[in-house]
């Protein structure tokens, strides 16, 4: 398995697979590079990269937790380019993965080939952040897959009516470690921590000039129609402020699609297939 080591010290799992553009997938908030599994099947024709974040999935926990912040992590991602020998590469980021997408773009864009954004935008509500902040660090209830499993269909059920339990249950063993007292998360629970003190430092800051950076690079976002993280309204208004990107909502979706849906593919394949 390849891993590298940052400019702190610290150990990052990666993959990298196939020929063709260089499209490295960056996961969300909780999320390491199984974020991607559904994805990968239909990515080919594409050398597929994919980055645990530092304290998540097979990456080391960093003993400052504040360094879990999306700059830091935007600089890791330059840090794994440069390992690799990349000059550019295509970003596809989840949630998370996006605002680091969006903050490459500020500090880096002449490394950007293209960016595709999954359910995510300069502006997250509330109520999405609320959400999340609910299970961020803390161990879920159930102690089996089997019982997670239904707890999250039943909890998504609303904006996943069409998803099968099997899907859940797929979820769960990929986010969930199954131990003897229970589950236990693939991720440092001191994330929690990170956003909760970045939280107190004062007002989110002002996205909108990240994204619009990324103007005159191919781009592309998707949402979830149901999501509760990239709202319609925002979604309108990127497609406003920048009147070159690619948008596709896709139905029975909330944060976040799981990028096998046709519609999330035609878009991918089409923003990808305008890199020079």
């Amino acid at each position: 398995m390849p891993f590298f080591n940052t400019s702190d010290g610290l150990s990052l799992h990666y993959s990298d697979k196939g020929n063709g553009v260089p499209l490295l997938c960056l996961a969300g908030l909780t999320r390491d590079s199984r974020d991607f599994r559904y994805f990968a099947p239909h990515a080919a024709c594409y050398r597929m990269i994919t980055l645990d974040s530092r304290g998540r999935g097979q990456s080391d926990y960093d003993p400052e937790f504040m360094n879990y912040n999306v700059l830091r992590e935007a600089q890791d991602a330059l840090e794994l380019l440069d390992h690799l020998g990349l000059a550019q590469a295509a970003i596809l980021g989840t949630s998370r993965g996006g605002l680091v997408a969006m903050t490459l773009a500020a500090i880096a864009r002449a490394r950007l080939s293209a960016v595709i954004l999954n359910d995510v935008g300069p502006e997250i509500p509330p109520g999405g952040i609320a959400r999340i902040m609910e299970y961020v660090g803390r161990r879920p209830a159930a102690k089996t897959w089997e019982r997670a499993a239904e707890t999250l269909g039943s909890l998504m059920e609303h904006a996943f009516p069409d998803v099968p339990t099997s899907r859940w249950r797929e979820e769960v063993e990929a986010f969930y470690v199954q131990t003897p007292q229970g589950l236990s998360l693939r991720y440092d629970p001191r994330l929690r921590d990170a956003l909760l003190e970045q939280a107190e430092t004062g007002p989110a800051p002002d996205l909108w000039p990240l994204f619009l950076a990324l103007d005159g690079v191919p781009c592309g976002v998707i949402r979830g129609a149901n999501s509760d993280i990239l709202s319609a309204g925002t979604f309108a208004e990127m497609q406003r402020r920048l009147s070159a990107l690619q948008a596709a909502e896709i139905p029975n979706r909330g944060h976040v699609p799981f990028l096998d849906e046709p519609e999330a593919l035609a878009l991918i394949h089409s923003v990808l297939d305008q890199i020079k």
